[in-house]
């Protein structure tokens, strides 16, 4: 039974409660005015805002998936790599334990790693995120990054060279891969397919071979890299784009300055520029509602990560106005092409080495300086 139902069905006794007023108000504000894209070959829907969780740790993610789940959240992306699985299940677990929804209600992503790319490893792994999940399946399954590293077996993380190079698998097969990803989804694992970050011509590769061919994308996207051709290629072929980093990914530039030395400069303020602040005062909305409407109204799909209960509420209320023309023309005018992309991966040191390296363009690029 959906808490919907139990709501509208104790309206009368909701209303003795100043608390339940603003939450069953809230509830049918988010609900009400989620908008779905619909996936090419099984019809399901799937919700174009959903909760990113990449670098939220454990500890900070289970309540903050509850939190989401409460606050009409219904589609939860994760990842082998962002080790919070287990995690996650847990709060959905109690979240469906407590009532409050099933399963069914929710749209689950999670992703292939890069220490399982291979034919031999895709139901190991994926039987192993499903048990963490506490789930029978997941509503989406994606390959995580075109490239593969060797696995060690003992950690399942990659094997490390001596010379600090990740060890790379240069025997990386798509088409194998995706033939096991099929079975998986023929045997109910997952209902949907996907990839990430794979460029024009890998996708276009896994396309002619396949019998259930990707049904989305998931790839970095925001205001300062639109990805326009991209996702012209993905239109023609009714895959659903998904954007992560689509507000820049503010919370990651202390990660990359501390850990892999990223220049600082490396991180667009999208939340402060001049243009997005002025539509947002005329709208009466914040900057990143501007940012996330921008593409949802664009019919993609955003994955905005935040552990705040303030944020989280934010990031939903974007399906209440919508940008003119004249708006969305001057956040088209903020695209910098490749010059806005931040993650090209170059911090897996040896990367570019691999045959399946999605962007080679920048390794020749920089030979050529």
């Amino acid at each position: 039974m959906s808490l919907r139902f139990i709501l509208r069905r104790n309206f009368e006794c909701v209303l003795k409660s100043n608390f339940f007023v603003y939450y069953y108000r809230y509830f049918h504000k988010v609900i009400g005015r989620m908008k779905y894209v619909k996936l090419s070959q099984t019809d399901d829907l799937m919700p174009t805002l959903g909760l990113g969780t990449w670098q939220a740790s454990s500890e900070v993610i289970e309540s903050t998936v509850y939190k989401a789940l409460d606050l009409g959240y219904r589609h939860i992306d994760t990842a082998f790599n962002y080790n919070n699985e287990e995690a996650i299940g847990n709060a959905v677990k109690k979240w469906i334990d407590d009532g409050k929804g099933t399963r069914k209600d929710l749209f689950i992503t999670t992703k292939l790693p890069h220490v399982g790319n291979r034919a031999s490893d895709v139901k190991k792994f994926l039987d192993l995120q499903l048990k963490r999940l506490q789930m029978d399946y997941v509503d989406l399954y994606l390959i995580h990054v075109p490239f593969g590293f060797l696995c060690d077996p003992e950690t399942l993380t990659p094997v490390i060279n001596s010379n600090g190079d990740y060890a790379l698998d240069m025997e990386t097969d798509h088409i194998s891969t995706w033939k096991v990803m099929e079975c998986c989804q023929k045997e109910g694992l997952t209902r949907n397919l996907g990839l990430s970050n794979f460029n024009e011509a890998q996708i276009g590769k896994i396309i002619a071979s396949s019998t259930m061919k990707p049904q989305v994308l998931q790839v970095e996207l925001h205001a300062y890299f639109q990805q326009m051709d991209l996702r012209k290629f993905c239109s023609d072929h009714d895959i659903v784009v998904t954007a992560y980093a689509p507000l820049g990914s503010p919370g990651a530039k202390d990660h990359f300055v501390n850990k892999y030395h990223y220049s600082p400069d490396a991180f667009p303020d999208l939340l402060g520029h001049p243009e997005v602040n002025d539509i947002a005062k005329s709208h009466g909305k914040t900057p990143a509602q501007i940012l996330l409407r921008y593409l949802v109204q664009q019919n993609v799909v955003v994955i905005p990560k935040s552990t705040s209960e303030k944020r989280l509420k934010e990031n939903s209320n974007i399906y209440d106005f919508g940008l003119t023309p004249s708006e969305i023309n001057r956040l088209k005018k903020l695209d910098q092409g490749e010059n806005g992309r931040i993650f090209n991966f170059l911090f897996w040191k040896g990367v570019e080495n691999h045959p399946e390296y999605p962007y080679k363009f920048l390794t020749l690029a920089a030979d050529k300086k």
